[in-house]
Order: C-alpha cells, then structure tokens, then sequence
C-alpha cells in the first residue's frame, strides 16, 4: 500500500502544500501560483488540490496530514508577547485575537472540515520543519543543520545535527532576538515591504557603503563570537506589531522611513548595506560556532535568512565546511516539505538513503502542462504559433531569437517550488548585451532599475567565467565574475556613486555583473535541467557564450507564472518580444492586438 504524506504551510506568509509517496517528494506548490495571489498566506487548498490531482488520489488516501508549526505555541508566544508589554499594542493584539480564536488555532478541523479528511493530522515545530526541508533533501549522509528566519514558535535561529534519518536540534536563539527581523527591520525602513522585498535590500547593498555598521553595533545589536544575537528592542516597534521600527530608530539614523515607492536615495543604499554586512557577520560566526562544536565538514541550510545568497556565497568561500547545501524553497513554502519529511523519517521512522545529488529534483515539483493543452489554450486565445516537432529544431528556433537579442518567455515542463525561476517558468535574455538589464527590468518586469539579474550557466563552465568551482542549481549563492571578464572603470567611472554606478560596463557580460563585479549563479546540469539544458548548450555553440540572463516569468506585484493562460497574458502585457512554451513558439509582432479592460498593473500589489 502507497504511503502518501501531505504537508501544509499557512497563514503567515507564502502558503504551501507538499505530498510525498513512499518518502519521495511527489510534488509541491505555493498557493501563489494558483491563487494569483503573491505571497498568498490563505490555507493553500488550491495547492494541495494540485498536489491530489498530481497523483491521482483522494484525500482520504492520504496516510497522515501534517502541519509546519504549532499554532498553540505559536498563540502561547503572542499573548505572552502581549502581556510583557501591555497596554502598549493593544490595537493589533485585538485585530489579531479574532484570527487567532476563530480560524488559526483549529487548524485540525479547518483540515478535516475543508477538505474532509478523517485521516491522522500531525504538527511539526516551525525550525523542525526548515531543519527537516534542508537535511532530509541534502546528499548528505551527515551534516550539521542551521535555520534562520525571522520567527516560528519562539525560535528565530536553531543548529543541529542531522545523521542518516535522525535529526536533532542542539541549540536555539528565540523571540525577539532575530537575524531575520533585524533585516527585515532595515527593509521596513528603506522603504519595502516585509517578508516580501528582503532581497531588494540585498540587491540594492552594493551600490552604498558600510557607514552604518558601527551604529548598528553600538545601538542596536549585540553579536557574541559563537552569532548569537541580542537585540536592544527600545529601537524596534514589532512586539507591538505597529511597524518594524520606533521614532527612536528614525532618530539614530537621521529621519523617518523612506516612503514607498519615493526616490531611493544614497542614505538607503547605505543602510541595506550596513545592514547586509551585519548579517554576513553573524552568519559567518553561526558556522564558526556550528563546525566547531559538531566538527562536521557539511552545512545545510534553510529559513528566510537563508535566500541570502550574498552572505551565502561568503560563507562558501570564508566558511570553516567543505559543503554546502541550501534549501531552494528555503522560506515558509518549504516548511510544508520539511514538516512531511518529518513524519515519514522521524514519526514513521524510516530510513533515508542520500544518492550522489539532493533528491529536490531540481526543485521542478510543481504543475506542467502538455503540448495538446498547450495548443487548446493558444488556439482559444486567438494567438498566432509556429509548432516544432522535434526538441532540436524548437531549441534552435529560440537560440536564433536569442542571439538577435530578443526578450524570451520560457515556459517548459514542470513549475519551480520555492521563489526562483530555474529554466521552468523565466524570461531569458543574451547577457553579452548592455542594454539586456535596463530593458528587462524597465519594459518587461516594470521594477527598479537598480535590480540584479541572475545568470544560468552550464555546470561545467561555471569556472570559466565565476570565481566559483562549486554546482549552485538553485540560484542560491552569489559568486565574482572572473578578473579576466572585467572591464576596467575610468577614473571618473570610479568616482560616480549610488546609481550613477547602474549603466556602467564592467564585464563582457554585462547584463548580469552587478555593481561589485558580482552575480547570483545558477548551475545548469543536463541530469538536473533538460532541455534548458540543451537551449544555453546551443546558445554556447552558437555564441561561445554559456550562459544566459534567466529572470522569473512574472511581472512585479505579480507571482510567476503558472499556466499557459498566464504565460500567453504576461507575454502579451509586456514588451516581451517571444514567448516559448511546450514546442511552440510566438513572436510578438504576430499576434493579434492584445485587449484589457482598466489599468491591469493595479490587479497586483506591489512589493
């Protein structure tokens, strides 16, 4: 009899179901994706349908439900939260009691009553859950576990041990002391949303400097030499849970919160870096400690903190381990995956046997659609096609529109799990051209002009173009373009500032070197990736390129794609010039004039 496990996350941020078959991770998604909703925090009833109807089963053959964290303690935390500092939040304690009282603390009936399941319902602890999603998957037998988010339960960091199918938590940082709330604090005040726009910060970090750390030391943060943190919460408003910061925060560093959407200035980019620096610290400290006290030469990693690809990429090349594993969907999202991983090996007490790569399957879980769906939903749509009948010719076609420099849409096989697009659902671009960013960035993804793009490169070129000899399949480290691929800046190139920095060349792929000479690198492997594979393989050989600009299908405010519905629309919203998707292939100047009723950017929110 098939042993199938379902895991759930909910109602914080990035809702997300999981099924696993016999302990193989069947398939996944984010409520996001189906609900078109971003960052949709509902319990995830249209993920988990997907996830049913993947597998071809009813809920009712589910052995066990389990959720990712433990809404008593998570409530037990609030109203101690509460009390420690009442009558100050009293405002959002009872516009938060409703939710609490009415919906989140009866996760079990919302269960068995929505979904009619009579089956076992199980709940995993917040950082078991990240613990879980990123040992179980790892290719490693052993290794030592560390989570950092901004808060579970109580717990906002934790580090273990996890060996074979056992996995044991060591040692805990908690509530309010967090990495994770301290930037996201800073992403508060730079004028960004929270739990949304982190990486914002992140990719807006280069163009400032440092000034600010000391301060941030001095005032607001005690990091002790094993990373732990303590935090001087008179500067910080979220135990009332008003607003991240206080006018004390304004005061120490000279205003108020940049509103959003206003002019980024020079005092923000300084402050994400200031703040990106701290958090490189702290996280290299956590390792030191961690290697110290477990003496493993593995790392695997998972919670919010951990999509920090830039600290990422400094703990590889500064770090004490030899290895290191990330979960892609390192987030909530993931929790769901980690929270069913735990019933099957430590409830059920199976054994796990790791093979040469992680057992994430290139994160390629989600929904997919054939070429006969493809074609019902294009020919509906009135829009204009050439079909191909053999992968070649197709990957051909696309590697031609590439290299005139033309913006393609990219939608092959199954959905991404986790916030990154791998070669499933992006927009690709030739990353030789200057204009490649400001492009995608102003005419296809309607973002910030300061925002990086990441490149996909084959695996086995990786070296020849990155200061990097490592696989990174899922876009979850951040390595230097080589010295040899720079260009060299002017003398008054060197002494522009902030954005000014934005439009200048500096390597022979320019399209995605970032302002420090830097980039977000995915590895693609033939095993793991297809026929992305064979497409940045043709455009190697046709190029002597290999690599390619690989950005989410999505527009901002707006999840990724994922049907061929969303993809024909948000080809069409944009200035996207081809769209390729299952063995078809669309050019823009084909199709017939695209119709929308109102201002359709308003459908979305911002973040």
């Amino acid at each position: 009899m098939t042993n199938w496990i379902l895991g759930i996350s909910a109602y914080y941020h990035d809702s997300a179901a999981c099924l696993l078959k016999d302990g193989e991770i069947f398939a996944a998604g984010q409520e996001e994706r189906f609900s078109r909703k971003k960052h949709d925090a509902g319990f995830p009833r249209l993920a988990i349908d997907f996830c049913l109807a993947e597998a071809g089963i009813s809920i009712n053959e589910v052995t066990h439900v389990v959720f990712y964290e433990k809404p008593f303690n998570k409530f037990e935390r609030i109203l101690e939260t509460y009390l420690s500092i009442a009558p100050r939040g009293l405002t959002q304690y009872l516009k938060a009691l409703p939710l609490w009282l009415t919906d989140r603390l009866w996760m079990g009936d919302h269960i068995a009553n929505d979904l009619g399941y009579d089956g076992d319902i199980l709940y995993a602890e917040h950082h078991e859950s990240h613990a879980a999603s990123a040992f179980y998957p790892s290719p490693f037998v052993e290794a030592a576990v560390l989570t950092v988010d901004g808060v579970g339960e109580w717990c906002t960091t934790t580090y273990g041990v996890g060996k074979g199918s056992e996995l044991t938590l060591l040692s805990e940082l908690r509530f309010p002391h967090s990495l994770g709330l301290l930037y996201s604090a800073f992403t508060y005040y730079t004028g960004f949303k929270v739990n949304s726009a982190e990486y914002k910060v992140m990719g807006l970090a280069p163009y400032g400097e440092p000034k600010y750390v000391d301060k941030i030391f001095s005032d607001l943060l005690d990091l002790k030499d094993d990373g732990s943190i303590s935090m001087n919460m008179n500067y910080f408003g979220y135990l009332t849970g008003l607003r991240m910061t206080n006018s004390k925060f304004d005061a120490l560093f000279g205003g108020p919160p940049r509103k959003p959407e206003s002019q980024i200035t020079q005092r923000e980019m300084d402050l994400a870096r200031s703040v990106q620096v701290v958090t490189e610290e702290a996280i290299l400290k956590m390792a030191r400690h961690i290697h110290k006290e477990t003496g493993l030469e593995n790392l695997c990693m998972a919670g919010g903190v951990a999509l920090n690809c830039v600290a990422n990429g400094r703990l590889l090349l500064e770090g004490p381990f030899k290895n290191l594993w990330i979960q892609p969907a390192a987030g909530d999202a993931g929790g769901a995956l980690g929270a069913a991983l735990c019933v099957h090996h430590r409830y059920n007490k199976n054994n796990r046997s790791p093979g040469k790569i992680d057992s994430m399957k290139g994160s390629y879980l989600g929904s997919s659609y054939d070429a006969v769906q493809i074609r019902e939903t294009l020919s509906s749509l009135g829009a204009v096609f050439q079909e191909f009948t053999s992968d070649a010719e197709f990957v051909e076609a696309v590697v031609d529109r590439l290299d005139a420099e033309k913006v393609v849409g990219w939608f092959e096989g199954r959905m991404e799990f986790g916030p990154r697009a791998l070669g499933a659902r992006s927009i690709l671009g030739d990353p030789r051209s200057q204009a490649m960013q400001s492009v995608m960035n102003l005419k296809i993804k309607y973002r910030e002009s300061f925002r990086p793009f990441a490149p996909s490169v084959l695996e086995e070129a990786v070296s020849d173009v990155f200061n990097m000899n490592c696989e990174s399949p899922y876009m979850l480290l951040v390595a230097p373009v080589l010295e040899e691929r720079r260009i060299t800046m002017t003398e008054d190139q060197e002494k522009l500032f902030g954005i000014d920095k934005l439009n200048v060349p500096r390597s022979d792929i320019p399209a995605i070197t970032h302002v420090d000479y830097s980039a977000r690198v995915q590895t693609v492997s033939k095993e793991r990736n297809g026929l992305y594979y064979d497409l940045i393989q043709g455009f190697d050989r046709r190029t002597g390129c290999p690599l390619l600009v690989n950005t989410s299908f999505n527009v901002r405010g707006e999840p990724i794609v994922e049907s061929p519905n969303d993809a024909y629309r948000c080809f069409m919203r944009t200035e996207m010039d081809t769209l390729a998707i299952g063995p078809f292939v669309l050019d823009k100047a084909d199709q017939p004039e695209w119709k929308e009723e109102g201002n359709w950017r308003e459908e979305f929110e911002l973040d």
